[in-house]
């Protein structure tokens, strides 16, 4: 009781008191002090301060219960603090060293978690979301009756958009570029890569264009089989999506290839 009251004493000092307070408990050598004044930072939210003296107890508490706060609530304060790459560090460390905890779980996920929020945005490299995917894939793989599985299917789905909408966004660059060859390779793959795409509508009514325009470029011999490829995107778009809001132009495309054709008899 008396210690407690000591470390209560010591913890309203510092809180009231300025940096000399602070840097005495820091230079101090009683851990388990030190211990109960970084929970107090903790629970009070002061982070910085928490992980100052949190780093000064990780080798006095190593495999004990308190190592085990710390090392979970330090991953907490970078977490807190949305410095995701380092949180995740942390929280990946502690499940190795206490993979037991009943915390393991949930630092699991949320080291998965901060890999999600570090994942930029479709137009920039997407290293990241890579990493992201595959270290959510391993925590469903770890923890499969979790009862987070359902957002972390989530997660990956909404990464999975993100590079797929890269992988489109890449598509419409080659056609912007009048790299037409590449353009329908990329279409194509992006099909194929993505059979549930939600811009299948939007892909078809590019591929038809972009085959219009690739015959349109096209040497006299090649003419011919790019107007009916893209003829024969024209009619796979109408037969899927009749109540398009593209069909009028689709209809218009078709019709300008099909008198293309005519002309090349």
């Amino acid at each position: 009781m008396k210690n407690r009251l000591l470390i209560l004493a010591l913890t309203a000092l510092i809180a009231f008191g300025g940096c000399n307070d602070f840097n005495r408990i820091v230079k101090g050598t009683d851990s388990v002090v030190k211990y109960e004044i970084a929970m107090d930072y903790f629970d009070r939210k002061d982070y910085n301060k928490a992980l100052q003296l949190f780093d000064l107890l990780q080798m006095s508490f190593r495999n004990t219960p308190r190592g085990e706060d710390i090392t979970y609530r330090t991953a907490e304060c970078y977490y807190f603090m949305k410095d995701y790459d380092i949180a995740s560090y942390y929280y990946t460390k502690f499940v190795q060293t206490y993979p037991f905890s009943r915390d393991a779980e949930k630092a699991a996920y949320l080291s998965a978690y901060c890999c999600y929020m570090l994942s930029p945005e479709s137009s920039l490299d997407q290293t990241k979301t890579h990493e992201a995917i595959k270290q959510i894939n391993a925590f469903i793989e770890r923890y499969p009756s979790s009862d987070s599985i359902p957002s972390a299917m989530k997660l990956v789905d909404n990464l999975n958009e993100k590079l797929e909408q890269k992988d489109y966004d890449i598509c419409k660059l080659f056609y912007r570029m009048e790299s037409y060859n590449s353009a329908i390779t990329a279409f194509e793959n992006l099909l194929k890569n993505y059979p549930n795409t939600k811009h299948r509508e939007e892909i078809l009514f590019d591929m038809a264009t972009t085959y219009y325009d690739y015959a349109e470029n096209s040497v006299t011999d090649k003419q011919r089989e790019r107007y009916e490829a893209c003829i024969e995107q024209c009619n796979t778009l109408s037969y899927l999506y009749p109540d398009s809001d593209k069909l009028r132009e689709v209809q218009a495309i078709s019709e300008k290839a099909r008198k293309k054709l005519e002309n090349l008899q």
